[in-house]
């Protein structure tokens, strides 16, 4: 049996379960098995950005690892969260809270964050990725048409760099994978010293 059916994605998304799928390139018969893992996404008062992302990827995974029927198995939890100055922006909880992400967002320069985590119930190892993001000046027009596609409305900071959110980003500094949602290099790391790769 390939160590690679032993790992399981804890997450919905199809951008990150396409991520590690390519990241399984050099192994034959590279597979593994996804679940959804809902856990608490509050954020705790006084926790920073940083300590917040890493603790839900940690959480996901653990999720992840109570739930799967797979002995042995190595969960990769993940979470990503947009960063702007102090405030971080999650999932807008309807259109005009998009407006108002968006509206922020619009000609500054934000931070995504994306925090990975492996676990197999003895052992957790985390990375997290930091990528500066500046987005240029949108109309309110602008906005309402991406509003009106539905895309911003399952993302964090209500935008996605890999469709039409990307036409909205000026530049970028660091991984792209990792507002994605997934950072390439770093889970390949983490996939290799949990022996999957």
């Amino acid at each position: 049996m390939a160590l690679s059916a032993r790992l399981v994605l804890a997450s919905a998304s199809p951008r990150r379960k396409e991520i590690l799928a390519q990241l399984g390139f050099s192994v034959e018969d590279f597979s593994f098995t996804t679940l959804s893992a809902d856990i608490d996404e509050s954020h705790i008062a006084g926790e920073s950005p940083q300590v917040f992302v890493s603790r839900l990827a940690v959480e996901k995974a653990q999720a992840g690892l109570e739930m799967t029927p797979l002995e042995n198995a190595v969960v990769l939890g993940s979470d990503t969260i947009v960063v702007l100055g102090d405030t971080i922006l999650g999932k807008p909880v309807d259109e005009a809270d998009a407006m108002a992400m968006l509206s922020r967002l619009s000609g500054h320069c934000h931070s995504v964050m994306t925090a990975v985590a492996l676990t197999d119930g003895t052992k957790t190892v985390t990375r997290l990725v930091e990528t500066k993001v500046q987005f240029c000046q949108l109309s309110k027009q602008d906005i309402l048409a991406y509003i009106a596609t539905s895309e911003p409305m399952d993302k964090a900071g209500a935008y996605g760099i890999q469709a039409l959110g990307g036409s909205f980003v000026e530049r970028i500094e660091g991984s792209y994978s990792a507002v994605v949602g997934l950072p390439m290099v770093e889970t390949r790391e983490l996939l290799k010293e949990m022996n999957i790769l």
